[in-house]
C-alpha cells in the first residue's frame, strides 16, 4: 500500500482559542491515537488534500517535528456548509501488528452470466481485511470469470495467504442476477403505477358523480 507523507507540528496548547487560531491559519487539529499514547497536532490543508480526496487508500507517515510516526485514518469532521476539513483522527499503525483497513475491490475478467444477458451486481466497492502493514494491499482483485447467471462469490470464498477477510463470512461481493428478475421486478413495479392511476380514475369519477 502506498504512503504519503504528512508534515505537521505538535500542539502544547489545546484550548479552544488555540483551536480556532489553528483554523484561522488554514490549518487542521489532529490527534494520533498510539498503543501507550496520544498525540495532538496540527497540519495545513494543503498537507492532506492528496490523503483525503482520493479513491486509493494510503497510509499516512505523520512528521510531527521530526518524528515520524505511520498511521491510517480513522475519523474526519467537515464543516457542515463549506466542507471545510475541521478535525483529523489518527491510528498509529506498528509494522509489526495487524490492523484493520478497508480496501477497495477490483473486478477482472469476463463472466459467461454477463455476456448470457445476466446482470453483475457489486454489493461493495471495499472490503475489510486485516494484515500487518506491509502485506495491506492498494486493492483486492477478484475474479468473474467463472460467474454463471445466478451464481454469486461471497467472503467465504475469497483466499488470500496474508490478509484475514473481516467482514461476515456470508455476504455476498459480487452476483450475476438473472435477467428475468430484473425484468419481474420492473413489470411489477409498472403494474403497480397503472394499478394505482386506475385507483385515482376510479376516485376522480366517484366525485364528480356526488357532485
Amino acid at each position: 500500500m502506498k504512503h504519503f507523507e504528512v508534515i505537521a507540528n505538535l500542539r502544547t496548547d489545546l484550548g479552544k482559542k488555540a483551536t480556532k487560531k489553528i483554523r484561522k491559519e488554514g490549518n487542521i487539529p489532529c490527534v494520533i491515537y498510539g498503543k501507550n499514547d496520544v498525540m495532538h497536532f496540527s497540519t495545513a490543508q494543503s498537507a492532506v488534500r492528496k490523503l483525503i480526496y482520493t479513491p486509493a487508500v494510503m497510509f499516512a507517515d505523520i512528521n510531527i517535528d521530526g518524528k515520524v510516526k505511520s498511521a491510517t485514518i480513522k475519523d474526519i469532521q467537515f464543516h457542515p456548509v463549506s466542507d471545510e476539513i475541521l478535525h483529523i483522527d489518527f491510528y498509529e499503525v506498528n509494522e509489526k501488528d495487524p490492523i484493520k483497513i478497508n480496501i477497495p475491490i477490483v473486478v477482472e475478467g469476463n463472466s459467461p452470466g454477463v455476456k448470457a444477458g445476466g446482470k453483475l451486481s457489486l454489493n461493495n466497492r471495499r472490503i475489510s481485511v486485516k494484515g500487518i502493514m506491509e502485506n495491506i494491499p492498494d486493492n483486492f482483485t477478484i475474479n468473474i470469470s467463472k460467474l454463471n447467471i445466478g451464481d454469486s462469490i461471497k467472503i467465504k470464498d475469497l483466499k488470500s495467504d496474508t490478509l484475514e477477510f473481516t467482514d461476515p463470512k456470508s455476504n455476498i461481493v459480487i452476483m450475476v442476477a438473472t435477467a428475468r428478475v430484473v425484468t419481474e421486478e420492473e413489470t411489477e413495479a409498472e403494474a403497480e403505477g397503472e394499478e394505482a392511476e386506475g385507483e385515482d380514475d376510479a376516485e376522480k369519477k366517484d366525485d364528480e358523480t356526488a357532485e
